[in-house]
């Protein structure tokens, strides 16, 4: 399990995502590009001010960083998957509004996507709703759903048609809404033709709710005669979840931040043999140094998928 501290900022923050060394004791040469969000005075509008904050120089220089010494290139893991969690607790941390925390959540994102595709990994999937955050207060799911929106239509698309990204989308789209699923549905046939990593955002989605619609789709074949039961086995129940087609499905590593242990129904088929990493840190301070470490302490795992090497 990977533990990293978590320092609180005072109310008035002038946050470096990077700016500092890759790895915690400065023995990395490679350094990130700075991004700052910065709280104003009393009066300012903070969400204006973080709408209006820009990746564009980590956009810029993600292609042009080396691998650091401390990463293998063979060793790198296919597939992570990353449970976004703690904006809310950033903010309230800071005494900021939660809107803001989930702006910030929403920046961390793009520059976790540029990073994983500068380091070579080949599909990343975010956590960004699960089904259960319907619980939550009306206007905060509101405010979510439009924030979606906002980074459909200008984070994803820029990674689409800037970094060549492919995009697919997980869960139940149809409680989502109708302007949301169709700038999704877009999006995907926008990155249709693109060649590089594979973004996949979890949106709506429940690791239950995937097992039991594959296994109803499974019961309707064999009640019609489409299948036997004696067809049905681990890879036929795979092309029935939903990321089927997707190469590389299963996980190689999820990281979760803001020090929960635990998966929260997410992908329960998926990760049956997924590295599991734990960070302290909330999500919107998750930078390119803690994503170095969290890749390296894979690196430094022996997968034995149930055998041994000794």
């Amino acid at each position: 399990m990977l533990s990293l501290q978590y320092l609180p900022i005072p109310p008035t923050i002038n946050i470096g995502f990077a700016n500092k060394p890759l790895m915690p004791h400065g023995t990395s040469k490679h350094w990130a590009q700075q991004s700052r969000i910065r709280y104003g005075p009393t009066g300012s509008n903070p969400n204006l001010c973080l709408s209006k904050l820009s990746l564009a120089g980590v956009s810029e220089c993600a292609d042009q960083i080396e691998l650091p010494e401390e990463l293998k290139p063979e060793l790198m893991p296919k597939h992570v998957a990353v449970i976004m969690d703690g904006n809310r607790r950033w903010a309230k941390s800071r005494g900021l509004p939660i809107q803001l925390g989930h702006r910030a959540g929403g920046q961390a994102m793009k520059q976790l996507a540029l990073n994983c595709k500068k380091f070579g990994v080949q599909v990343v999937t975010i956590f960004a709703f699960s089904s259960e955050n319907w619980v939550r207060p009306k206007e905060e799911v509101d405010f979510l759903m439009n924030l979606f929106e906002e980074v459909v239509q200008s984070d994803l698309k820029e990674l689409i048609l800037q970094k060549d990204m492919r995009l697919s989308i997980l869960g139940n789209r149809s409680q989502l809404p109708e302007s949301l699923q169709n700038l999704l549905s877009s999006s995907e046939e926008l990155a249709k033709s693109n060649k590089g990593m594979r973004l996949i955002v979890a949106c709506n989605y429940s690791g239950r709710y995937d097992i039991t619609q594959a296994a109803k789709n499974i019961a309707a074949k064999v009640r019609n005669g489409v299948l036997q039961v004696e067809d049905i086995n681990e890879s036929v129940f795979q092309q029935h979840l939903q990321t089927n087609g997707i190469e590389f499905p299963n996980p190689d590593l999820l990281i979760r931040t803001s020090g929960e242990l635990r998966v929260s129904n997410f992908m329960l088929w998926q990760l049956a043999y997924t590295e599991l990493l734990f960070f302290n840190k909330m999500f919107p301070d998750f930078d390119e140094a803690d994503l170095v470490e969290g890749l390296t302490a894979f690196q430094r795992r022996q997968r034995r998928f149930g055998g041994h090497k000794y």
